[in-house]
């Protein structure tokens, strides 16, 4: 199918996302979380499954805030108070790792503390998770460096072989931003929007394709070359490092129009909408490489006559992506889209079949050259499949980001 014909078959299946079509899938959520949290109790669920149930584990992954992000979700759809209590009971949690620095040496400060204290902050006003907010963002602030320009993403600070950022970062950049509009200091936002022209510049390729990870000269700051941790080869297209870029550009976006710090680097050129020139171009790479089923595979390398496993989580990322963008008008018929991937995850991707599942989605895959999560549900899929359907279910929501 060509990009136009992907284009309408995703508008068509759209137009089966109504309002009671959304509040069933959300009761499910509802349900799957709540099933979940009795098993879990304090302690969290592994960053992906294995057969269908995830580990039990202490507070220690990059991932835990998918889950308390969940809970938080839960209770703004349903108002129980039992989902409020328990994270709460995590915003200690995360309290607790953050005065131990407890596994805090990476740059995913953002994806922990976002949908924790900022997502707490945004539904409760919570001093508390006002307090972890600035707090969590004086951490990712300290990873910033001044040769090249960029927050450091993993390892410990100016370790020579980690000299690098990597394009899942957008995510982590709206927690600066938000530390800057509760503090009134401006270096949360000043860096932030170095590290995202960095990143424009150097992690998107000129076709509007992404690396995975791309590295600096620690010597110099000066860029040195694109890799991948995740993809399948270098130089290809990993589905979720380009879902990345569709949902993280928006979000940083939506900041940056309202909120221009002063006595920054050079800025980019922005497109009358103020998006970057190519974040068209970005999305139409990722439509432009989805099956005859509209879910990804893993890495574009694959498609139906290379066949590999699919990877529904950068299909939800994306839809929260488009829907993001939708607000600025920064991509033709966006929500039309993001509804067509939502429905397609609901109806074919969806662990509601499969009662002994302890996902939100199938057929997801965390590391696919390291036989992690291959095939099986993992945290960031279920949490932007349910974040997807919140935002399109109630175009009010105040998101966590």
């Amino acid at each position: 199918m060509k990009l136009q014909d992907k284009q309408k078959e995703l508008i068509q299946l759209g137009s089966n996302v109504q309002e009671d079509w959304l509040a069933q899938q959300l009761d499910w959520c509802c349900q799957q979380i709540e099933t979940n949290m009795q098993r879990y109790g304090l302690d969290f669920p592994s960053a992906c499954a294995t057969d269908g149930s995830y580990r039990i584990k202490p507070n220690d992954d990059w991932t835990n805030g998918f889950w308390t992000g969940m809970l938080w979700l839960a209770y703004e759809w349903t108002g129980k108070k039992l989902f409020l209590v328990r994270a709460m009971e995590n915003i200690h949690s995360f309290q607790e790792r953050l005065d131990k620095h407890f596994v805090l040496d990476h740059h995913d400060i953002g994806f922990l503390y976002s949908l924790s204290a900022g997502a707490g902050y945004t539904v409760t006003d919570s001093l508390l998770c006002q307090q972890q907010i600035l707090q969590a963002a004086d951490i990712l602030l300290a990873r910033f460096q001044q040769k090249g320009q960029f927050i450091q993403a993993w390892g410990k600070f100016g370790e020579p072989k980690e000299y690098r950022l990597i394009i899942d970062s957008l995510i982590n950049l709206p927690l600066l931003f938000r530390a800057t509009e509760i503090s009134g200091d401006a270096r949360y936002q000043e860096i932030a929007q170095k590290h995202y022209h960095t990143l424009l510049k150097t992690v998107i390729r000129e076709n509007a394709t992404t690396f995975h990870t791309y590295y600096f000269d620690p010597l110099t700051g000066e860029p040195s070359h694109g890799a991948t941790h995740q993809g399948n080869s270098d130089e290809s297209i990993w589905a979720r490092g380009q879902s990345w870029a569709i949902l993280g550009i928006p979000l940083n976006e939506s900041y940056l129009q309202n909120n221009q710090p002063n006595g920054t680097q050079e800025v980019i050129p922005l497109t009358n909408t103020g998006f970057p020139p190519n974040y068209k171009a970005i999305v139409d790479v990722f439509l432009t490489n989805l099956p005859q089923d509209l879910v990804p595979y893993w890495d574009f390398d694959f498609n139906d006559q290379v066949p590999s496993d699919k990877d529904s989580s950068a299909l939800a990322i994306t839809a929260c992506g488009l829907l993001e963008a939708e607000k600025s008008n920064a991509y033709p018929a966006a929500k039309k889209l993001a509804q067509g991937m939502v429905y397609r995850l609901g109806e074919k991707y969806s662990a509601k079949s499969e009662t002994k599942n302890e996902g939100l989605l199938l057929h997801g895959v965390y590391a696919h050259a390291e036989g992690k999560g291959i095939d099986e549900p993992n945290l960031w899929g279920d949490y932007f499949y349910f974040e997807a359907l919140m935002r399109l279910a109630r175009p009010e929501w105040k998101k966590y980001w």
